[in-house]
């Protein structure tokens, strides 16, 4: 009695399964395009023929590889967010431990409270000397925050505006950016002898970005944001004259440089090769002063355990 159609499809298909196993045949390999420019380039080639970029090791290749892994949507964004969260938390954590439970009171404003000195061990900000010797501190400081409001205010604030700046600039230009003005708030908040932590100078640096790209145009898309942005800045200049912990000069110095670099590059994503290029390094710089400054908060940390 013959088996049923089906049982003879299924026979078969493990029939080939069961031979591949044991039998490998060479895989057809196809023609790929380039990371750097998107020329169709050959399937063996080892640099694009159009731009000369490396097929196998460039900035344009790793940051191909890693965005499989990161969200399509404004990537650096959430990746700032989270970064700013888990650090957050591990400070909450480490306060919780060593300070006797100095993170659950002190009325609402310094509710989630860190301890000064779990944030000088993780990477605050000094005086402009100590910041000299240890100029990680420029960068990790962007991302620790002293109390759950801070943290709320700045996060909310960065999920309101950073998708536009991102999406306006590229992911590359946009990491650079914050770390750029970050850093440039804190060398400004130093000079005058700050211990201070948060993202506020990054967040500031970006609204100063948006209002260089702003400026000059007519459309009303532009002057409504425009306008939005200086009532923004408004508020926070009044709010920081009224709260004794707020870092007006980590302000001012985002702002500023924020508005800048955003007069000087432009309000697009890379246009050509060239600038492709150029955003790709920003993007790397920046992210590896992140990576080199958290490498020296963990051996800072660990000595002064």
């Amino acid at each position: 009695m013959p088996l049923p159609v089906r049982w003879r499809y299924k026979l078969d298909r493990w029939r080939s399964q069961f031979a591949e196993m044991f039998h490998s045949e060479p895989k057809v390999q196809r023609p790929r395009l380039c990371p750097a420019c998107g020329t169709l380039v050959g399937s063996t080639a080892t640099k694009c023929h159009m731009c000369g970029a490396s097929m196998t090791f460039s900035l344009a290749a790793a940051s191909r590889s890693l965005s499989r892994w990161m969200p399509q949507t404004s990537p650096v964004t959430y990746a700032m967010l989270a970064i700013c969260c888990v650090m957050y938390a591990l400070s909450f954590v480490i306060t919780m431990k060593f300070s006797g439970g100095e993170g659950v009171g002190g009325g609402l404003m310094n509710l989630g409270g860190i301890a000064t000195q779990v944030s000088y061990r993780l990477g605050a900000s000094l005086p402009l000397a100590y910041n000299i010797s240890q100029p990680w501190r420029l960068v990790t400081a962007i991302f620790l925050h002293g109390s759950l409001i801070h943290i709320g205010f700045n996060m909310w604030v960065l999920m309101d505006i950073g998708p536009m700046v991102e999406e306006l600039y590229g992911s590359a230009r946009y990491l650079f950016l914050w770390v750029a003005t970050g850093v440039a708030g804190y060398l400004l908040s130093s000079s005058f002898g700050h211990l201070s932590v948060g993202a506020s100078g990054s967040l500031l640096g970006l609204v100063g970005v948006l209002l260089a790209a702003t400026s000059g145009r007519k459309n009303m898309a532009a002057q409504a944001l425009r306008s939005a942005l200086i009532r923004w800045l408004i508020y926070i200049a009044v709010l920081g004259f009224i709260s004794s912990g707020t870092d007006n000069f980590a302000h001012l110095g985002g702002v500023a440089s924020g508005y800048a670099l955003g007069r000087q590059m432009p309000d697009r994503a890379p246009a050509d090769l060239s600038e492709r290029r150029m955003a790709n390094f920003m993007g790397w710089a920046a992210g590896i002063a992140i990576a080199v400054s958290f490498g020296f908060m963990v051996m800072n940390y660990l000595q002064n355990a």
